[in-house]
């Protein structure tokens, strides 16, 4: 602060400091007025003048002038913390305490102060929560937790009381909010994850419940209960026992259809469940890796099967056959409920190198309004290009968060 500043406006600042710190007030206003409103102690000093006669107001005001040009000036967030002590308004103080650790996390007054309050008023909000609780007052009681997460953001025993709140509401996806919380708090504890996972495959989300689970199994290996879930998870997924060349698909430069179908039947898997059709006769597919998967989503309609029945496994795929792909999957799943809400209207899209008449125009310019795909900088689409293995991921990837 000093560093730009004569030494004559050093001394005169120290001299001013001075006075305060030894109580002469009437000294302290007239060195602190002589230093003028350019000077970085003008509006601070004043302001502990003012609050040291018990003018908070003033003392409140002035230290915000001080902070409008210097936001970190620690010296008015230590003044502004003092006002809110000794006026009585906690939340205030706390909020101050809070941004000094920010700005000096070793300031040993502000950590102590800071302490002291965050457990009382954490004590005393999760106090007035339960009492809610107790006479059925569940909204209020929401509220007093959510005021105790306040002051303790990392609280998982808060965490819990709401995520059960929510699950009696049959609100599972604001439960899962607070679990996710809960378990990033104590990540170690099992019971804490086991809560989460299982509202997480209550809900649905049986690929983040299967993640959460074999977390559990890295802490606790012994779990039995643990194990036959995710045996359970992986079956419903199909994803027991991949086959290795699906683990090849991320390396992928250009992706088969046999890849693709493998691609959206494990990561669709729990929404798109099984098919209620037979799957259609295809005589090249016996010695596919993915045979299992081409049967499940030609069963759904997401790829065709040419009229001689055959599905060409190994043929390359394009993007405008991607794109294809991808809106069939969209609409068979809008009628089970899940909403698909394009970003930029079809008709706004230009695509410099696909024509309205072009065979594929209307998917490729419908899954660009959902933004699950993109244009080159350039505008072009490049319809006729091979799909990477990464790009066919991030693009179901993106189309399964639509889903939630």
């Amino acid at each position: 602060m000093t560093v730009d500043l004569t030494l004559e406006e050093r001394i005169r600042m120290e001299e001013a400091w001075g006075y305060l710190r030894d109580g002469y007030i009437y000294k302290a206003e007239k060195a602190f007025e002589r230093l003028g409103k350019d000077s970085p102690l003008y509006d601070v000093g004043l302001g502990y003048l003012s609050l040291i006669q018990d003018s908070y107001q003033t003392a409140e005001e002035r230290f915000y002038l001080a902070l409008h040009d210097r936001p970190d000036f620690l010296l008015a967030h230590l003044g502004l913390a003092q006002v809110y002590q000794k006026s009585g308004d906690e939340d205030k103080a706390f909020d101050e305490l809070r941004e000094i650790l920010n700005i000096d996390p070793q300031n040993s007054w502000a950590k102590n102060a800071f302490d002291d309050l965050k457990a009382a008023k954490t004590e005393q909000a999760s106090t007035s929560a339960a009492e809610a609780l107790a006479t059925g007052d569940a909204e209020k009681a929401k509220s007093e937790y959510l005021r105790a997460l306040h002051f303790s953001p990392e609280s998982a025993k808060i965490h819990l009381a709401l995520a059960e709140i929510y699950k009696q509401e049959n609100k599972p996806s604001s439960a899962i909010v607070h679990l996710k919380a809960a378990a990033a708090s104590e990540p170690g504890n099992v019971k804490i994850l086991e809560a989460f996972a299982a509202t997480l495959v209550e809900t649905g989300e049986y690929e983040r419940g299967l993640d959460v689970y074999e977390k559990i199994l890295e802490i606790d290996r012994g779990n039995k209960e643990v194990v036959e879930q995710v045996e359970k998870l992986k079956n419903k997924l199909g994803i027991y026992d991949l086959p290795s060349r699906y683990n090849e698909i991320p390396l992928t430069e250009a992706i088969t259809r046999e890849d693709l179908s493998a691609l959206l039947a494990v990561k669709l898997g729990s929404v798109l469940g099984e098919p209620g059709t037979q799957p259609p006769i295809i005589v090249d597919i016996s010695a596919s890796w993915a045979a299992k998967f081409i049967l499940k989503v030609t069963s759904f309609g997401l790829l065709d099967v040419y009229s001689n029945h055959t599905f060409q496994p190994r043929r390359a795929l394009t993007r405008a056959e991607l794109a294809e792909t991808l809106c069939r999957t969209i609409k068979l799943l809008e009628p089970r409920g899940h909403r698909f809400i394009p970003q930029i209207s079809p008709q706004r899209i230009q695509i410099s190198d696909v024509t309205p008449d072009h065979y594929y125009y209307q998917p490729i310019s419908q899954i660009l309004s959902y933004q699950i795909m993109e244009l080159a900088a350039d505008k072009t689409f490049g319809p006729d290009q091979p799909v990477s293995g990464p790009e066919a991921i991030r693009t179901i990837d993106v189309l399964l968060a639509l889903t939630k």
